[in-house]
């Protein structure tokens, strides 16, 4: 399974590149302005295609919210499996810090919230094309429809060719479809649905060296094999939410969501052992046909009330998910030591695969929180759930244990509140416990794809939130999280290694600068450490796999009001050196990016239009990225993009 749900059979003739450059014009920027300008700070904001902020789905504070099961679709549990696709995001936040005092049941490590595309109260129909330099190119089509009686239908199909840095290239479509009925102000209802075929996504090849250094860099744009190792799959997800008021104090809150991909081909495209001469050792793994799915959703019942300055809410949840998973049975095939870059094209091999691997999980989860208010000058909250996570393995029986489960039914305690010291400043402190997932173990791992055991985390932060001016807030924090720490150890087995421990400093500054300039940024300063029998032993260096002490975003936007529909943006990036392996003698230096992009609002006859170019990783920086102690892949280099679209 790919990281991420890579872009569907070769497209109609899209224009390239050159057309879209010559209705734009030589304008640059980082095209980032509808995400800047929903960013209420600097902790990570996506719309649509556009994404800003220190934090990530897959990274908040040195951890994954994704991998340890902290995503939400407007509150509300979900255990994603598969990525909402942008044909049903409307948006999605990363809520850490104060911007999670709002949710009843915060967790470890922040949140994730997705919010939902909603049918307009018009029809509407949207259009985008776009393309690169490296020959990439997609078709977006929207749409929605009021129905009547309250009913309404939202929809969009895409269709995507990628073509990536390091010359390999992918084909996907996704459809996507929500229904909406809302009869009057007391009830909402959304069904939706959406599915992702990924028909071709050539794996390129991991890096792991020999030697105590980073593997030399590739031939730009060059795939030297294998053509036939590439994935292929499909990814699903479907759901219901449901608001209603039960009258002007209680709301019932509903959401029961199907999410998971079926693996109908996987691969792992592995150069191990690498040498200063430039030869490796080629290993291909092929995975059987696999599967990942989860049922999971959450009942939440809120009453409001208030007495006086005083406002009170309480909130009753009840949520779970049922997740099943069958993996294994991976054949592994070893080519010998050739040049790391030489062409590689053997015949596929005919493939026998071993037996598999069932597991299931199911969890079920209940809460009660309780938040107040006064006077909109003091805020607090504190919950307490109660989870029964059980797991069951069914394994292989030549393994020699069949079956194992392991349970756990911890109590997981919530606090935090806020004091609003006048109306420009605030102060802020939280204390969350949860239990989440720990991810699978890594390609090169001697227990490749195995699903760890659930992990009970805990975090504490404070800080403030400044109102510097009308326009512009600084948001500063401090943050301590701790979880047990899991990686590959000397036998090459992912398994836990001792406890991880991340304190650390963000700050956010987001605003109008002015009425033309809107500016996102902030920075993380991190100390990372691990501790623990195998850190004593000297096994395992104390800095953990991965983990940079600082990095630092900023986005600015320009709308010169001279120029009437035209934006102009800059994103920066640096993030420090990277701890890359086990025994902390590699690091991945320190790494700043530039992106330049702009956006043009013009019209074509009756037809309005906007032009989008975008320049990524400007400056042509070579760098890798690790996925794994000591596995590396290579950055994408420069890349020119651009797009149109039509609201028609």
């Amino acid at each position: 399974m790919p990281t991420l749900p890579r872009p569907v059979p070769a497209l109609p003739t899209v224009p390239r590149f050159a057309p879209l450059l010559l209705l734009i014009g030589p304008a640059l920027a980082a095209a980032q302005g509808a995400a800047v300008s929903a960013a209420d700070d600097a902790f990570g904001t996506s719309v649509g295609r556009e994404s800003i902020g220190l934090y990530s789905a897959s990274s908040v504070r040195g951890f994954s919210p994704t991998a340890a099961g902290n995503v939400r679709i407007e509150g509300l549990y979900f255990d994603q499996v598969w990525n909402l696709p942008q044909r049903l995001r409307g948006a999605q936040a990363i809520r850490v810090g104060l911007s999670a005092q709002g949710q009843a049941f915060p967790a470890p490590t922040g949140v994730v919230d997705v919010r939902l595309r909603r049918p307009g109260e018009r029809a509407s129909v949207d259009l985008a094309v776009g393309g690169d330099a490296w020959g990439g190119r997609y078709v977006e089509l929207d749409g929605s429809r009021p129905l009547g009686a309250g009913w309404s239908v939202q929809g969009g199909v895409q269709a995507t060719h990628t073509e990536y840095g390091n010359g390999t290239d992918a084909n996907n479509t996704t459809a996507a479809l929500a229904l909406r009925w809302r009869p009057d102000t007391h009830t909402d209802a959304t069904v939706f649905w959406a599915r992702t075929d990924t028909t071709h996504d050539q794996i390129g090849p991991l890096l792991q060296p020999g030697y105590a250094g980073l593997p030399p860099f590739s031939p730009p744009r060059q795939f030297q094999g294998p053509s036939w190792a590439a994935y292929q799959g499909v990814g699903l997800n479907r759901g219901l939410l449901l608001r209603h008021a039960l009258d002007p104090a209680w709301t019932l809150r509903l959401g029961l969501f199907h999410s998971e991909f079926d693996d109908r081909a996987s691969f792992a495209n592995l150069m191990l052992d690498l040498q200063p001469d430039g030869t490796g050792l080629r290993r291909v793994i092929k995975d059987p046909p696999s599967k990942v799915a989860s049922d999971s959703g959450e009942l939440r019942l809120t009453r409001h009330w208030a007495d006086g300055d005083w406002q009170h809410r309480l909130s009753l949840q009840a949520s779970g998910r049922s997740r099943t998973r069958l993996v294994g049975g991976s054949q592994s095939l070893d080519y010998g030591r050739m040049a790391i870059y030489a062409p590689f094209e053997p015949s596929q091999p005919s493939w026998a695969f071993g037996e598999r691997t069932h597991d299931r999980v199911l969890q079920r989860s209940g809460g009660l929180a309780y938040g107040l208010q006064w006077a909109r000058q003091v805020e607090a909250s504190v919950a307490l759930q109660r989870s029964d996570y059980r797991k069951t393995v069914q394994s292989p029986s030549a393994s020699g244990t069949p079956r194992a489960a392991t349970a756990s039914q911890p109590w997981l305690p919530m606090a935090n509140g806020a004091w609003h010291l006048s109306p420009t400043l605030a102060v802020y402190a939280g204390f969350t416990q949860g239990l989440e997932e720990s991810g699978v173990a890594p390609a090169n791992a001697s227990n490749r794809n195995q699903a760890m055991p659930a992990l009970q985390t805990t975090q504490r932060d404070a800080g403030l939130r400044w109102q510097a001016t009308p326009g512009l807030k600084l948001v500063a924090g401090v943050f301590d999280v701790r979880k047990p720490y899991y990686n590959l150890d000397a036998a090459n087995l992912f398994t836990e290694l001792g406890e991880v421990r991340h304190r650390g400093v963000e700050l956010s500054l987001s605003g109008a600068l002015s009425p033309e300039w809107q500016l996102v940024t902030g920075a993380v300063l991190m100390r990372p450490r691990v501790s623990g029998e195998a850190v004593r032993l000297g096994r395992v260096g104390e800095r953990p796999v991965g983990q940079a002490e600082r990095s630092g975003r900023l986005n600015l936007v320009w709308r010169p009001a001279a120029l009437g529909g035209a934006a102009f943006d800059l994103g920066l990036a640096h993030t420090g050196p990277i701890t890359a392996t086990r025994d902390n003698r590699v690091n991945l230096p320190a790494l700043t990016e530039l992106d330049l992009g702009a956006r043009w609002t013009f019209q074509l006859g009756p037809q309005a239009l906007t032009a989008r170019v975008l320049m990524t990783n400007a400056l042509n920086h070579r760098s890798f990225e690790l996925r794994g102690s000591g596995l590396y892949v290579e950055r994408p280099g420069r890349l020119l993009q651009a797009s149109l679209s039509a609201a028609l």
